[in-house]
């Protein structure tokens, strides 16, 4: 009895699996997902743009160097330049600048009755021209700068209302760095410090003055070679 129902089983079990197999749904083809590689930032190409902030005389002078104030000079200004990514994260660039400076007209006399010196400057500028190399790592650019620089102003001296010559110049050097940021296409943000140095000035005999600038600026950019991300195709 025990082998006929062993027997049974076995013929039923035989005689469903196909049915079983016939039931089962094909397993449907997924493809794999398409591999999505990270966006790389471009920085290669030429920009311009504006900028706005404050420069302060470093030793409170006056322009060209009289010591008398420290007050701050309103800037705003332009820019135009050219960046090139050279590796994955390195930046190297040239830019060219100028801001107008404002509330700059002021004067300065020093001396004893009888003997007078009366130092009027009127500066409108800052300009430069600057190598910059840079750090980026997604759409940031970390950087510094320097290179030639110029301060564009007039000025006179007189002693007892009579004129003498000032010994100054207006071309120098400049150094700085800042934080660039890819916000959007063809846009970028930056904030940046830069140092103006012209040397001495000789006003009179005795009387000389360092000539120097701190500026402080926020600027904005726009990439001629759209400056989002750019995604490798394969």
């Amino acid at each position: 009895m025990k082998k006929i129902l062993l027997g049974t089983v076995a013929l039923v079990a035989l005689g469903a699996a196909p049915a079983l197999a016939a039931d089962l749904a094909a397993r449907p083809y997924t493809k794999a997902p398409a591999y999505a590689p990270a966006p790389v930032y471009n920085w290669t190409g030429f920009y311009i743009g504006g900028h706005i902030g404050g420069a302060f005389s470093g030793d409170n002078s006056i322009g060209t160097g009289v010591t008398a104030s420290d007050n701050g000079k309103f800037l705003g200004g332009v820019q135009a330049g050219y960046d090139w990514q050279f590796a994955p994260n390195w930046v190297l660039g040239v830019e060219g600048q100028y801001s107008w400076l404002s509330g700059t007209n002021s004067s300065v006399s020093w001396g004893a009755p009888g003997a007078v010196f009366t130092y009027s400057d009127n500066q409108r500028g800052l300009a430069s021209v600057t190598g910059r190399l840079g750090y980026t790592w997604g759409p940031a650019l970390l950087y510094v700068k320097g290179g030639w620089a110029y301060a564009d102003y007039s000025s006179s001296l007189t002693f007892n209302n009579v004129g003498v010559a000032v010994d100054s110049k207006t071309d120098g050097y400049t150094v700085g760095g800042g934080l660039e940021y890819l916000f959007a296409p063809n846009w970028s943000g930056k904030i940046e410090y830069q140092y103006y140095d012209f040397g001495n000035v000789t006003l009179a005999p005795g009387f000389t003055a360092k000539n120097d600038e701190h500026v402080v600026k926020a600027g904005l950019n726009y990439r001629f070679n759209w400056g989002g991300p750019v995604v490798a195709k394969y």
